[in-house]
């Protein structure tokens, strides 16, 4: 072959690169490499793709306002709903009238998880704050017809008494409670109470007690199982885990403020356990709306019954 052929198929050649590099979308250039460019001419450019965003977070949530019925007086049993995640945890405070520290602290806890809605992402958390408003307006351990609520569930060790009921869930306010675990099969329950200074369980509920216990000052102490109570009930005939909160006699006197500030990180390993708790902030520890039932003066004498 002589050099003219050559050069024609040098000239080919070339051409056919010159295709190839267009038909992959190449631009040839004659910047020299060192200057951005290089050798073969810029290279196509790659735009990342974008990253996927999670959904911010609300900075507050409202709760659900849940109606359970009402008591024998026609006060209103109510409940807040916080979250819709699928583990839930059922607290209620007050259940016997004269033992009321619990009220206050689980509207301080309510005003919390408004403030903090992540710790609800996965959880729901009901807040019964009053489960005996008709004994709180009276300050009386039993309801309006002074039947002791925590003796009134269908427990295998239910005994009728004047004092217990005739049969079991007798009262409105008992029958809201059983109504409110039947439909929203808790996964864990909190029943605050007073005077006896200690942390009991019924049922499958140890570990998270003893977690609450690390948390606060109340040790932990198995008070047994008492006739027809709703430790009785939920913790040992439905298994499911309850953990009974015997505050001291005068928590009563503080402040909301005060209650949150002794108890309130026990309530939140209530709500987060197994998993940790985060710090409370000072966001948190807003004065909370108090009951809107004026209680009686509390004499003393009337909380030396055991719950």
């Amino acid at each position: 072959m002589n050099r003219d052929g050559s050069a024609a198929g040098r000239r080919v050649v070339a051409a056919a690169l010159v295709a190839l590099l267009l038909g992959a979308g190449c631009t040839p250039t004659s910047e020299s490499p060192g200057r951005g460019g290089n050798a073969y001419g810029n290279l196509p450019r790659v735009t990342p793709r974008p990253r996927p965003t999670t959904p911010a977070q609300p900075k507050t949530i409202e709760p659900d306002q849940i109606d359970l019925g009402r008591s024998v007086a026609g006060r209103p049993l109510k409940a807040q709903i916080y979250g819709t995640g699928e583990q839930t945890i059922l607290m209620l405070a007050t259940i016997h009238g004269n033992e009321q520290a619990g009220t206050p602290l689980l509207r301080k806890l309510g005003d919390y998880l408004r403030e903090h809605p992540q710790i609800v992402a996965d959880k729901r958390v009901i807040l019964i704050p009053v489960a005996n408003p008709d004994g709180m307006a009276s300050n009386t351990r039993g309801n309006l017809r002074g039947i002791d609520l925590n003796r009134n569930f269908p427990a295998w060790n239910y005994s009728p008494s004047r004092g217990h009921g005739s049969q079991p869930l007798s009262e409105p306010e008992s029958r809201a409670l059983s109504q409110v675990i039947a439909k929203y099969e808790p996964d864990r329950i909190i029943s605050l109470h007073q005077p006896l200074t200690c942390i009991d369980y019924d049922g499958p509920g140890e570990a998270l007690a003893r977690a609450m216990a690390a948390a606060t000052n109340l040790p932990l102490k198995k008070l047994g199982s008492l006739a027809g109570s709703l430790g009785s009930y939920a913790g040992l005939t439905k298994r499911i885990p309850i953990v009974t909160v015997e505050f001291p006699r005068g928590a009563d006197d503080l402040t909301p403020d005060g209650l949150w500030s002794r108890y309130g990180r026990m309530l939140l390993v209530a709500v987060c356990h197994p998993d940790p708790v985060p710090t409370l902030t000072e966001q948190s520890r807003r004065p909370s709306p108090m009951v809107s039932i004026e209680p009686v003066a509390r004499p003393r004498a009337n909380r030396r019954q055991t719950d």
